[in-house]
């Protein structure tokens, strides 16, 4: 899901700074004004000889928007040979230079910095060449004046021949006055795999947000999730997201046997109200049938990451503690690895 060995290290913090949520007024259908126009981004062509993976390129486009922009839909539609993108939007003056394709190092492009000065706006799942990722009515990601939209691509041809590719991006916004609700992302990954040869295997991190959310709000947890996406590679074999701690117990939010290549992003319908519950819990399923055992990484390595968009007045990011030490069950035909959690809160600028 990253598109270079330094960016690594702060996925779910990327996905989670920046953007913003809350209420704004709402105007009647009948004198609302027209929303602005969807707008396609095209990159490529990309260059690819047989058996090349690529992820050192990034690509910008400028927006040239005055005002703010809520955007209510993103489509992606790529040919073969993408295997996955994370897209941000950024102030148009971060990573300076002419938009289009060019070296992430040239520019100090980084996950965690784009999310930092922006915030998420949409993930492409593992080798999926079509994507939708929409919002009900009134339900946005927005997107304030003088931005640019940047990722990072990571590239593979798994062919005997060269490959030429591309992609199109595109957004779909609504008026400022038809927006109900402003989205912010929450992110939560699994960093320490370690999934044995030839045995099929889970991993699972369980995060606390009541009582962050109850420290730094002040409040119980009161806030929705609205779209949901997890990220594996070709051992993943599905996921599993919980709502922990409820009145009547546990609760199942989204789940997915879908292997890689499928569009593994779900709008959550009604969205899913936190309130009452505790926490989340997320779970990657895997089968390894090599030899080796695989860690995290890209190429042979392998990824556990959950990413969506709530209507919390924070942004939200969990990860595996960097300290703790993973429990590890056997029953003989799953092995089950399950550790500690550290959940963050970040406040939202709203543009």
């Amino acid at each position: 899901m990253i598109t270079s060995p330094r960016s690594l290290a702060g996925l779910a913090f990327a996905l989670v700074l920046g953007g913003g949520a809350g209420l704004t007024g709402c105007a009647g259908e009948d004198d609302a004004p027209p929303a602005p126009a969807p707008r396609t981004i095209h990159f490529g062509p990309f260059e690819l000889d047989p058996g090349e993976e690529m992820y050192g390129d990034c690509v910008s486009a400028s927006l040239g928007n005055d005002e703010a922009l809520y955007i209510n839909a993103v489509d992606l539609v790529t040919e073969s040979g993408f295997h996955h993108s994370n897209w941000f939007w950024v102030p148009e003056d971060t990573f300076p230079g002419p938009d289009g394709i060019w070296n992430c190092d040239s520019r100090l492009y980084d996950e965690v910095v784009a999310g930092g000065a922006g915030a998420v706006l949409f993930a492409q799942s593992t080798q999926s060449v079509t994507e939708r990722q929409d919002f009900p009515p009134g339900v946005a990601i927005p997107i304030p004046p003088h931005a640019k939209i940047v990722s990072g691509i990571h590239m593979l041809n798994a062919g005997d021949e060269p490959m030429t590719t591309s992609l199109a991006l595109t957004i779909t916004p609504i008026a400022r006055e038809q927006v109900t609700t402003k989205l912010a992302a929450i992110a939560i990954q699994y960093r320490p795999l370690a999934l044995p040869a030839q045995r099929q295997s889970s991993v699972t991190v369980e995060c606390d947000l009541a009582a962050v959310h109850q420290r730094i709000i002040g409040t119980p947890l009161d806030f929705k999730l609205f779209y949901a996406l997890p990220h594996y590679h070709d051992l993943g074999r599905g996921y599993d997201l919980v709502a922990t701690g409820g009145p009547d117990g546990d609760v199942t939010i989204a789940s997915s046997n879908g292997a890689i290549g499928e569009p593994l992003g779900q709008r959550i319908e009604p969205a899913f109200s936190f309130a009452g519950f505790t926490g989340v819990r997320f779970t990657c399923r895997f089968d390894n049938p090599t030899d080796q055992t695989v860690r995290w990484g890209l190429a042979d390595g392998e990824m556990c990451v959950f990413q969506g968009f709530t209507d919390s007045i924070y942004k939200w990011g969990g990860r595996t503690t960097p300290a703790g030490t993973s429990i590890r069950e056997d029953d003989g035909q799953v092995v089950r690895f399950t550790h500690p959690c550290e959940m963050f809160g970040f406040p939202i600028v709203d543009p």
